[in-house]
């Protein structure tokens, strides 16, 4: 990892950890709720996407307090997704960044409501941020677009459906610009809202964002083969035990190799359009196709 971007992560995850905590903590809810919340909140995790929210404030050489809290929110809606996932009725998953799912700790109960209690507070976080309203809402507006079944919940149907037949790729590309992809994109274009960044160049960076969410994922097919659990914290080789359509199953591996490539290159050429210094988003994107977990 280029030394730049490890400070960059070193600098601030403790700081995004710390709002998402307080967040929660701060909350008047039944307590053993709060603690099931934080389990799984807490759990580890890489923080990409609260880290692309601060990453592009950073860019714009903005104040980073605000991207630390919609990255808190957007981080939120992410590990309620991750506990739906693992629930018996969906991924029926016991292991989860190297720890036992939620569900297996807490009950499913307490875990499904854990998750709906992680979704909805991720939309407060926002709507009470010290910020002109304007900007609430259209921050609000495209959570919910990214997050439901305009997004990540629509992509994760289409995803199911691909447990029963084999996807072209033009649908698990779908898939994943949703399941994936959409909450990158959200927390790329939040920074920019954030940072008041000019059209063209807020365009751009979702240009880059398309293209780094489905990197992301086709990285994640290749190590569900090449990785072990230790190193992915999660079950390794499940999608091939489950049928599942991904990009190795419908490229071979080297295939999906040149397909990470691509998108790659193209999420680097988006940012040739960007004026503003992008080193940090160029790296980001080396570190998200050659990390091992």
């Amino acid at each position: 990892m280029n030394e730049a971007l490890k400070q960059f992560i070193e600098s601030n995850t403790p700081a995004i950890e710390q709002e998402m905590s307080a967040l929660v903590e701060k909350i008047v809810a039944p307590s053993h709720l709060k603690e099931s919340m934080l389990y799984s909140l807490n759990a580890g995790g890489k923080r990409i996407r609260p880290l692309f929210v601060a990453a592009v404030c950073e860019m714009y050489k903005k104040d980073l307090a605000p991207s630390l809290t919609v990255g808190a929110a957007v981080e939120m809606i992410h590990t309620y997704s991750l506990i739906h996932d693992d629930l018996p009725c969906m991924d029926d998953d016991e292991l989860r960044r190297g720890k036992p799912t939620n569900h297996v700790v807490y009950g499913e109960a307490l875990a499904t409501l854990a998750g709906d209690a992680l979704n909805t507070l991720a939309f407060g976080v926002i709507a009470r941020m010290d910020l002109p309203a304007e900007k609430r809402i259209e921050l609000v507006n495209l959570l919910s677009i990214a997050a439901g079944a305009e997004g990540m919940v629509g992509g994760q149907i289409l995803d199911m459906d691909g447990e029963e037949r084999l996807l072209n790729l033009t649908e698990l590309e779908h898939v994943h610009v949703n399941k994936t992809g959409a909450l990158l994109r959200f927390s790329i274009e939040s920074g920019a809202v954030l940072a008041d960044v000019a059209a063209d160049e807020r365009a751009a960076l979702v240009e880059y964002a398309h293209h780094i969410g489905l990197a992301f994922q086709i990285q994640d097919d290749i190590l569900d083969i090449e990785g072990t659990s230790e190193q992915l914290g999660k079950t390794a080789g499940k999608d091939i035990a489950s049928d599942k359509s991904t990009y190795p199953a419908l490229l071979s591996l080297e295939g999906a190799k040149a397909k990470l490539d691509d998108h790659y290159e193209q999420a680097i050429a988006a940012l040739e359009k960007v004026q503003t210094n992008s080193s940090l988003l160029h790296e980001f994107a080396t570190y998200i196709v050659k990390r091992k977990h």
